[in-house]
């Protein structure tokens, strides 16, 4: 007779993730194009913003580089949002964090903070901006994959 696993190592599947920076310009909706694209369609995934900007078009110049993209994203608050729960919460900015634990407090809801560069700020040509937005991306990517991605499929392990 086969023993069951006597341990689980695969993290339970979140049903529903936000993710949230400053304006949901550029980094939160990068974010959410990206999880959409590698996580199962059965989670439900949004981004928000603690305020609205302006959409970005070097966002989805450099989502269209793999093979993604966001050609009519506007940006929303958190507020603009139909539906307000969420297992896990990814915050990419400090106000954003700071916003999400604020408004979380009395909830069950894991809050994440992954601290994201802010691409606006670089200066330069437009090749070196690109780069900048690029850096973004892939470290979202890098990062999803790593939280919601690989432990759900590393499968069981025996202790």
């Amino acid at each position: 007779m086969v023993e069951p696993p006597a341990f689980d190592t695969r993290i339970a599947k979140p049903g529903a993730v936000l993710f949230m920076c400053g304006m949901n310009a550029i980094r939160s909706p990068m974010a959410e194009v990206i999880a959409k694209r590698l996580l199962p369609p059965d989670i439900y995934v949004q981004s928000a913003g603690v305020r609205a900007g302006e959409p970005d078009p070097f966002v989805d110049v450099v989502l269209r580089e793999v093979g993604l993209g966001l050609p009519r994203h506007q940006p929303r608050r958190l507020e603009e949002l139909e539906d307000d729960f969420f297992d896990v919460i990814v915050t990419l900015s400090p106000e954003a964090h700071h916003r999400a634990l604020e408004q979380t407090r009395a909830q069950s809801v894991e809050v994440i903070y992954w601290p994201t560069v802010d691409p606006t700020v670089e200066t330069g040509t437009r090749d070196q901006v690109l780069d900048a937005y690029r850096g973004v991306r892939d470290d979202l990517w890098r990062r999803i994959e790593e939280r919601f991605v690989r432990p759900n499929v590393q499968g069981l392990q025996t202790l």
